[in-house]
């Protein structure tokens, strides 16, 4: 099973992160944290790999619509959105499905909560 929605485009990579960032504001998302993998893995381990990073992504009503629905959801928030530079050329965009991410709670209120999340952040990665 597929958990993740993704995309694939010919912008280079520091505008698709700009690009997707954008995308995922007009769908109501912000930005809570930033990783910079490739830079990490070059200071912790001296490893040289292409551009990534990982962006939180978060759409706070939906967010404190999930925690008051199960308050442990956090552990699953923020939703991760994935920009990496193809060795091939382009740059991949991936985000986590939140309906496979979601099933393993059991909760059908979560369950509709995931299917709206999905939705918005498949439409911002379509737009890529």
């Amino acid at each position: 099973m597929k958990y993740y929605l993704d995309t694939t485009t010919d912008l280079p990579f520091q505008e698709a992160v700009e690009r997707i960032t954008g995308l995922l504001k007009e769908q109501g998302f912000g930005i809570l944290s930033d990783i910079d993998v490739q830079q990490t893995l070059r200071n912790k381990l001296g490893e040289d790999i292409p551009a990534y990073r990982i962006l939180g992504a978060c759409n706070p009503p939906f967010a404190h619509k999930a925690l008051q629905t199960d308050p442990n959801i956090g552990t699953m928030l923020p939703c991760s959105v994935i920009v990496r530079q193809q060795e091939g050329g382009g740059t991949a965009v991936s985000a986590i499905d939140p309906l496979v991410a979601m099933q393993v709670t059991d909760n059908e209120a979560l369950r509709d909560i995931a299917r709206q999340i999905h939705d918005k952040l498949q439409a911002a990665i379509s737009q890529m």
